[in-house]
């Protein structure tokens, strides 16, 4: 069958970056499984069993699954259907010396579930870094903009002033609140080491002879040579598979994160304060030419909304396990697990992309503003009068027709906001224009929104940085 009559999955041919697609990858899996196997088998020696020298050096030596072994898996496959022993039947046509102790005392899930641990810690990683990447992309912007106002919306409805630089640090917010669960979840993930098919481990201390040690050795031996500091210390045939809907709660939570700002950014472009980078041949409409239409927010929007949805699939899998073992998981976890990974992926490097290169008009951020704050300097313009020896309440009363009015002209007749002029032209308020209009700087309507840029990023944002020297650069998109 030719490529193109076969299902191209959009998140390896369209979203998901190389690095990312070569930690799922059929090549990395089965390599690692026969990691697994090396250390089972290292570790079993280093404790006294017989295991002959040239059985590990043959096996050190072809860890990496090539083209041929595969083919030999397949083959192997259509008379076992079963893809551990085929692997293993394909592991030993490479390492001879090893086939009469290969997968000694081990059952399939010792080597499924310890390889998939390793790959969800290098996958976590991988997501780390690329999260470190988009929280540094947005506190470069937040500190650019921390003190220029902008109209805050509630409702998405005018309200207080904010800062263009303050609105993003509520986006970086949320992504350290991620990386802080991240970070937790990488702290607490453990090997699932050798237990047994039961979770027992009757058979290595049937290996050891009775010795209980030397089995708590081994277990402890395989995870450290696995990259882990400890094991789970009770499983059954399986880790536990609460472990991934743990993991996954946190891809689900860089989801929820990046759909806010995406939907914040497309907010935001329809009133024309910012723009999506632009590539310079980007073609936003085939009908209408000047479109620019935001598409990196909106391919953040849908794939968030996968991500979420596949998230849960995690903990109806860990939800539905019986006993020490049911297989329903198996399936399920093959798609979930990837596509879970690998959407997430693909959100951080459009943000990535995003944040570098977002665009403010910083006249359109002043327009909108002063559209809406005359209304709001009624509070100032009432203390200011009543300074000068006006009635606060026949001032109260004044403002608030004069506010009527106004708007009244802005949304029945499309006229701009005349709230100052009728204010100044209304003599029992004791203020000239040119005085209403010194209240009007817009700085003086965003409390302490420069400074809370300022203070978040230095105490809550930059030490996050630390030892983290090798962060992925912000790429152009490639579709």
């Amino acid at each position: 069958m030719s490529t193109i009559d076969g299902f191209d999955h959009p998140l390896a041919g369209r979203y998901a970056s190389p690095e990312m697609l070569r930690l799922f990858s059929p090549r990395h899996r089965y390599t690692t499984w026969r990691r697994t196997w090396l250390a089972l088998a290292e570790a079993e020696k280093e404790l006294g069993l017989e295991i002959p020298d040239e059985a590990l050096v043959e096996m050190r030596a072809h860890l990496e699954v090539n083209d041929e072994d595969f083919a030999r898996v397949t083959e192997y496959e259509k008379k076992t259907r079963h893809d551990v022993m085929s692997h293993l039947y394909a592991f030993a046509d490479r390492a001879p010396a090893a086939k009469p102790i290969l997968h000694l005392g081990a059952t399939s899930c010792f080597v499924g579930d310890n390889s998939e641990l390793m790959i969800t810690r290098d996958a976590l990683a991988l997501v780390e870094k690329r999260l470190l990447a988009v929280i540094k992309a947005l506190a470069v912007f937040a500190e650019t903009w921390a003190a220029a106002p902008a109209l805050g919306h509630t409702h998405f409805q005018p309200a207080q002033p904010t800062t263009v630089g303050k609105r993003a640090c509520l986006w970086l917010q949320d992504f350290v609140l991620d990386l802080e669960r991240l970070r937790f979840e990488v702290g607490r993930l453990l090997a699932r080491g050798v237990k047994g098919t039961t979770g027992s481990q009757a058979t290595f201390l049937d290996l050891f002879e009775g010795d209980d040690e030397k089995v708590r050795q081994l277990d402890r031996k395989v995870a450290e040579k696995l990259g882990f500091g400890a094991t789970y210390p009770v499983t059954g045939q399986t880790y536990p598979r609460k472990v991934d809907a743990f993991v996954l709660e946190v891809l689900s939570g860089i989801g929820q994160s990046a759909a806010k700002m995406a939907t914040d950014i497309r907010l935001l472009a329809r009133l024309k304060e910012v723009r999506e980078p632009m590539a310079a041949s980007q073609i936003g409409s085939s009908a209408m030419p000047y479109k620019a239409n935001p598409m990196r927010s909106e391919r953040v929007g849908a794939l968030a909304r996968w991500l979420v949805n596949v998230a849960r699939n995690a903990a109806d899998t860990a939800s539905n396990q019986w006993l020490e073992r049911t297989l329903d998981d198996s399936a399920n976890r093959r798609m979930a697990l990837p596509e879970a990974f690998l959407t997430t992926d693909a959100i951080l490097r459009i943000l990535h992309n995003l944040a570098d290169g977002l665009v403010v008009f910083p006249a359109m951020v002043r327009s909108n503003l002063m559209a809406e704050l005359p209304f709001m300097a009624s509070e100032a313009i009432l203390m200011e009068a009543v300074r000068r020896g006006g009635d606060r309440q026949i001032l109260h009363e004044r403002l608030r027709v004069h506010a009527r009015a106004a708007t009244a002209a802005v949304l029945e007749r499309g006229e701009r906001n005349p709230f100052l002029g009728l204010v100044a032209d209304d003599s029992a308020i004791p203020l000239e224009s040119a005085e209403l209009d010194a209240l009007l700087d817009p700085a003086a309507f965003v409390g302490r929104a420069p400074r809370q840029v300022a203070e978040f990023l230095a105490s809550e944002v930059g030490p996050l940085f630390e030892g983290m020297d090798d962060l992925p650069e912000a790429r152009d998109l490639e579709v």
